[in-house]
């Protein structure tokens, strides 16, 4: 699949978010909201967190098949295909048990970052200011 630049960031940046807060005592109990707790990160915290996903969503992000996107959608794929596209980055090398929770977990991970995928916008309806 050929995801945009801005695609894959903005992907990868609301997976990150949504890790964080998953993993933030504070944000879990209510005491601020995930977006609070992402901008409290240093600029070194959030190039760890979005270095460890990148790592393990952009390349299944590469592994995923071609499918036609309308403008103003977002791209849909199966579960099985998503799980193909894990397996073909290599991604659950892992045998037996630990194989498996490594495999499902990637792909809910790969399934929140598709998610957080803006919808694709019309390339002709796109309008150029003059002073560009």
């Amino acid at each position: 699949m050929r995801f945009t630049e801005r695609e894959m960031t903005l992907a990868l940046q609301g997976a990150a978010q949504q890790v964080l807060a998953a993993k933030d005592k504070d944000v879990r109990k209510g005491r601020r909201t995930a977006d609070e707790a992402w901008t409290a990160l240093t600029q070194h915290q959030r190039y760890v967190l979005l270095d460890g996903l990148g790592t393990q969503v952009l390349p299944t992000f590469v592994a995923l098949p071609d499918v036609a996107v309308e403008p103003g959608t977002r791209p849909t794929f199966t579960d099985a295909e998503i799980e193909a596209a894990v397996l073909e980055t290599g991604a659950a090398d892992l045998g037996g048990l630990r194989g498996k929770v490594v495999l499902k977990a990637r792909v809910a991970l790969v399934k929140l970052a598709l998610e957080c995928v803006p919808p694709r916008a019309d390339p002709d309806a796109l309008i150029v200011p003059d002073h560009l």
